[in-house]
């Protein structure tokens, strides 16, 4: 017997017995557990007393229950489930708003067992790595307490179990990534979650300041070391005694300072500006950059002695638009951070303006979504976000992009032009066909269908 790469739990809602037990044999012989039920109060009555990862219904059945009511019990009872719906007739107003509704997709009567395989095989495998990457975040959470940090796209998960495993050891940390990625909160991670969280965690961005005045910030000075210095004042060095220093931006340090700093590095002692007399310091340093610190090193502007001592454990924080999973959950956290705030009860963001919001490419990264959702959090008209309540820069996004691209797709044909935008999505997403479904503005049915079409490799 063939084994589906994925095997899921799968609840059957269809009154005519033929076709229900045609859909478990088919759905069974491949690995699948199936439960059947012949109407929808009893679909609700299992979708109340049992977990399932699937749920294949029919539109119309009989009783007082139909399939959108199905869907809608699902939503309550199994929110994570997938749901794939039934009909003889793909064009009726219930299809549209089962789809509409959040159905993973729809299968047209007479069925096809093929298709049918094929469709839950898809929905299983979708299942499967949100269950994995949410059983994977819980541990995180629980285990580590990384509740302040959110993620849920796989790469943000390894990332967090990196953290993890590097937290306990005293090795340096470089983070490497852009602007409003969240490094800062890494690095909080880091010190929390390490032997020295209970000392203190001080951060100096490195970023503006000439070599006198970081020298005084990071090592202090002594009374009467310059015009001003009226006593003698510890640096970061020592307020971070025996805990973590994190130098953000280390990469616009100046040239003469990182000589200064990998000498304390190296030796474990600091000399306040104006002193002769060292002190020693016990301290965990990392670090973050924005810039690219080896090829700095190659255009001798960052010292290499210095990056090879800063990078005992290197991580790379991958930008927003690298990791677009993750934008939904940072949309439904930032909004319960906002009402909390502002004393405001939105409810969510609809589905058009979330699709908007993830098809954006995010210069600002976290920093600048955080920002857009507490402006759309207080100006909203609604108690839902939608898209009149989007800042100009994001709605103007779609139009700059097509008049930019147009040259582009200029003189090929529209089937042509269809297959670049479709592979070009699939690409800024990772390969997630359902959120490049979304991001189009189609069905996932059609996406899936004009992949085969085109012979496209996500």
């Amino acid at each position: 017997m063939a084994e589906p790469q994925v095997a899921a739990n799968i609840l059957i809602v269809e009154d005519e017995e033929a076709h229900a037990e045609a859909m478990d044999e088919g759905l069974s012989r491949f690995g699948h557990t199936c439960t059947v039920v012949y109407d929808g109060a009893a679909a609700v009555a299992k979708l109340s007393t049992m977990p399932f990862d699937i749920i294949v219904t029919d539109l119309r059945l009989g009783g007082t229950i139909d399939g959108l009511g199905v869907q809608q019990a699902a939503v309550e009872h199994a929110p994570a489930a997938k749901v794939i719906v039934v009909t003889a007739d793909p064009s009726v107003e219930t299809c549209r708003t089962a789809l509409q509704n959040g159905a993973f997709d729809y299968i047209e009567k007479p069925l096809d067992l093929d298709e049918l395989r094929a469709v839950v095989s898809r929905a299983a495998e979708v299942t499967a790595q949100r269950r994995s990457v949410r059983e994977m975040k819980r541990l995180l959470d629980e285990t580590y307490g990384f509740d302040e940090i959110v993620a849920a796209s796989p790469v943000m998960i390894r990332i967090l179990e990196t953290v993890r495993r590097v937290a306990g050891a005293d090795l340096p940390v470089l983070l490497l990534g852009e602007s409003g990625t969240g490094k800062d909160l890494l690095a909080n991670a880091i010190h929390t979650h390490s032997r020295r969280a209970a000392q203190r965690l001080v951060t100096i961005n490195c970023a503006g300041l000439s070599e006198s005045l970081l020298e005084d910030e990071l090592f202090g000075h002594v009374k009467g070391a310059y015009t001003g210095a009226t006593a003698d004042r510890p640096g970061r060095f020592e307020h971070a005694a025996g805990g973590t220093l994190f130098l953000d931006e280390i990469g616009d340090m100046p040239m003469a300072m990182q000589s200064k700093l990998l000498r304390v590095l190296e030796n474990g002692e600091i000399v306040r500006v104006g002193a002769n007399e060292p002190i020693r310091v016990n301290v965990r340093v990392i670090s973050a950059t924005h810039t690219d610190l080896a090829q700095r090193v190659e255009e001798h502007r960052f010292r290499q002695d210095l990056y090879f001592r800063i990078k005992g454990v290197t991580i790379r924080v991958p930008p927003l638009r690298e990791r677009r999973e993750d934008i939904p959950v940072l949309i439904e956290h930032f909004i319960t951070q906002a009402n909390e705030k502002q004393d405001t009860k939105i409810k969510g963001i609809s589905a058009d303006a979330q699709r908007l919001l993830m098809a954006y490419p995010w210069p600002g990264n976290i920093r600048q979504l955080r920002q857009v959702i507490d402006s759309m959090v207080v100006m909203a008209a609604g108690d839902k976000l939608a898209v009149d309540d989007l800042p100009d820069e994001i709605l103007r996004r779609p139009e700059q992009d097509a008049g930019a691209q147009l040259g582009q797709l200029a003189g090929i044909s529209l089937e042509q032009a269809e297959k670049e935008l479709i592979r070009n999505t699939l690409k800024m997403v990772g390969g997630n066909r359902e959120q490049a479904a979304s991001i189009l503005g189609i069905g996932q049915r059609t996406l899936y269908r004009k992949i085969k079409e085109y012979d496209l490799k996500e």
